[in-house]
């Protein structure tokens, strides 16, 4: 390759990325934003994976292995959902709006339909409790729904994403099972 044309590949190359990459935000963000960021990265990731299975194998669970007992696909988010009211609820310092039923969720919700909108029910619900904690009240303590005494709203909102993901790290194994790619694993 001639001198020049490696040269100008060269700058071709190290410019591109600048091109791409977005401009850092100027914007200050605030506890607030933060948090509700990851709820909503947890929340798309989540329910595009309960999504992803389809209705005739919401109750799946695996069954050869180490997984006796293990929770179906729908009972997982099922629990999620439940958790997401509990948590959210401890941070608006009220009683769930719904029926957690021990964590588990209602037992009237059965279809995938039903399941789907107990879930986004419950990411709303904790989007409006996230959208309470500011940086003056981030560390104030709340009644914990876990029965240990008292927690931060700060602490129960990050465990939100937190629960979110070690459950959505089951469903990727359940939906692999059923030979479906889930939907953050697939090309653009």
């Amino acid at each position: 390759m001639k001198p020049k044309c490696l040269f100008a590949l060269l700058i071709l190359v190290t410019l591109a990325p600048a091109q791409v990459l977005p401009k850092p935000s100027t914007e200050k963000r605030t506890v607030t934003m933060v948090l509700d960021r990851s709820i909503k990265n947890a929340e798309w990731e989540f329910n595009s994976a309960a999504d992803a299975m389809p209705e005739d194998k919401y109750s799946f669970a695996p069954s050869t292995g180490e997984f006796k007992g293990v929770r179906t696909f729908a009972q997982q988010i099922k629990h999620v959902a439940a958790v997401n009211y509990e948590v959210a609820a401890a941070i608006l310092g009220e009683k769930p709006p719904v029926d957690i039923n021990d964590e588990a969720g209602p037992e009237s919700v059965k279809t995938k339909a039903e399941v789907m909108t107990f879930l986004k029910d419950s990411f709303a619900y904790v989007h409006k409790a996230v959208a309470t904690i500011n940086e003056t009240n981030a560390v104030d303590s709340v009644r914990s729904p876990f029965g240990e005494g008292t927690v931060s709203r700060l602490g129960m909102a990050v465990l939100i994403p937190a629960h979110c993901f070690d459950h959505y790290g089951q469903m990727v194994v359940y939906l692999r099972m059923n030979g479906i790619v889930p939907p953050a694993s697939r090309g653009q």
